[in-house]
């Protein structure tokens, strides 16, 4: 398994090329603000072929080099539903602007071919299997995506803004809910084993065993505090 990561742009978004291995197929996560140049040396430096993007939420700091990306590649991107919109529209999806300087760096639109994600889908692209799960909260249409492990690979959970080390994402933008993230907490993050890999949408690599045992808002939601104890999430990214 090759899963080749960088943090891209202004917002330090987690970008991921995941392959079965160097040389092969890979599907490309979050192609986020100033990403396409990044993709570009992983495609090359691992002899990757890319056959699709998919997307864990419509913020502008995940999507932003989506148009790029897919037109590189002639790929088609995989967004949800309900977030689908904020490709051609990020201002509405903040509520407010991101500033004429950075807007005048972005591609805003869709590219050539979407395709929409639903909840417990199984995308098989690339030699890989992946599960999707709708995960709302940060936005309506975050999803979430999870590899089943393999031999001696632990399973790798893709959590998006979801989850983060020590945190979870933020809900005061539109679309936000900070009852609906700790729902989707419970039903698809606390049934993971502990031996996952989880890597989210801004920060460091973790697991669903040391953020069991550490990140307060998920203790929370396994003692079923639920709101007990509202405390705004840390502003990663958007």
């Amino acid at each position: 398994m090759l899963i080749a990561g960088f943090p891209a742009g202004a917002w330090g978004t987690n970008c991921y090329l995941v392959a079965p291995a160097a040389g092969e197929e890979c599907v490309i996560i979050d192609p986020g603000h100033q990403a396409a140049q990044g993709v570009a040396e992983a495609v090359a430096k691992h002899r990757l072929k890319p056959v699709a993007v998919i997307l864990t939420h419509g913020h502008i700091d995940h999507v932003a080099s989506v148009v790029p990306v897919c037109g590189a590649h002639d790929v088609p991107a995989w967004i949800h539903p309900s977030d689908r919109f904020m490709m051609s529209d990020p201002e509405k999806a903040l509520g407010r602007s991101i500033g004429m300087p950075l807007m005048g760096e972005l591609t805003v639109g869709e590219p050539d071919d979407v395709k929409e994600l639903a909840d417990g889908a199984e995308l098989k692209l690339a030699g890989l299997e992946l599960t999707v799960a709708h995960t709302p909260g940060h936005t309506k249409g975050s999803v979430t995506f999870q590899m089943p492990e393999q031999a001696d690979i632990p399973s790798v959970f893709f959590a998006g803004d979801l989850l983060f080390a020590g945190s979870i994402g933020r809900t005061d933008l539109p679309g936000g809910d900070h009852a609906e993230i700790l729902e989707s907490l419970a039903r698809v993050v606390l049934p993971l084993d502990d031996s996952t890999v989880v890597l989210s949408g801004h920060g460091p690599q973790t697991s669903i065993g040391r953020e069991r045992a550490t990140n307060p808002y998920l203790r929370e939601v396994a003692a079923g505090l639920g709101d007990g104890a509202r405390r705004p999430a840390p502003r990663r990214g958007m």
